[in-house]
């Protein structure tokens, strides 16, 4: 029986503005990580791993100071492929294309982890297998795209299993953003979610020590690449660019009245 928090945004402001730009473009082709090594650390795991885009070519940097359960760089078994059913776990409306190969990296610690990308990339895909007993926190809100035997989705390699999006109010105007288990349709959530706009690190915390839950991170490009002439605000005019978006709502429901 096997045993079983994304982030520093550029611009969530911006983020926002690139949501309602996408909306209703359809299912993207996502690069996903090949991941090939890992550097030797002081404390913890370190791995790395590429992205090639149809223009670029993107380093990727995972570092948890805490320690992994264990980590596939192309060989071994594929937990990307579905249990049961026709349509992955991992696509969706959003997303055309599930991870491929056997590259996973397999988490066992609780703790915080972080993705580092070379380049600043666009809408960023996490693809999770076997959730179970574990729980993911996020400081970026995300969409949950996909789970295996929902919607008719395959389940995944370890069965089904539903997931929930927790907002928490942290106060003093912070919140965190969970990704829960929630037992319903079985106990092994397989799936994807996904952060909107421009990044370049990603930042999360695993709730518990459960062993193992995996998962890998795939792009839907850089943000040239999908975000074409639109220039990412320096952080200095990131709270003028929000409190003018608010102003203009503001605006817009004084007129609707």
């Amino acid at each position: 029986m096997k045993n079983k928090w994304i982030s520093k945004v550029l611009s969530p402001v911006l983020g926002a503005a690139l949501l309602i730009a996408s909306a209703g473009a359809g299912a993207a082709q996502i690069y996903w990580t090949d991941w090939t090594g890992q550097n030797s650390v002081a404390q913890g795991f370190q791995g790395v791993g590429t992205i090639t885009t149809g223009t670029s070519t993107i380093q990727v940097t995972y570092t948890n100071t805490n320690g992994i359960g264990f980590y596939n760089t192309g060989g071994g078994t594929d937990y990307w492929t579905g249990g049961s059913g026709a349509t992955s776990p991992y696509t969706s409306t959003a997303v055309d294309n599930r991870p491929t190969g056997a590259d996973i990296i397999a988490l066992s610690k609780a703790g915080t982890q972080t993705l580092q990308f070379s380049q600043t990339v666009a809408n960023p895909v996490f693809a999770f297998v076997s959730l179970n007993g574990n729980g993911y926190a996020f400081n970026q809100d995300f969409e949950l795209l996909s789970l295996g035997g929902v919607d008719g989705n395959a389940c995944g390699y370890w069965g089904c299993g539903g997931a929930s999006k927790v907002v928490v109010d942290l106060g003093g105007g912070n919140f965190e953003y969970q990704l829960n288990s929630n037992g319903v349709g079985g106990s092994e959530p397989h799936g994807a979610l996904r952060f909107t706009g421009a990044f370049d690190t990603v930042t999360w915390r695993s709730a518990t020590n459960e062993f193992w839950n995996g998962f890998t991170v795939g792009v839907q490009g850089t943000a040239a690449e999908v975000f074409p002439g639109t220039s990412v605000p320096e952080p200095g005019s990131l709270a003028l660019l929000g409190l003018g978006l608010l102003g203009l709502a503001a605006t817009r429901k004084r007129r609707q009245r």
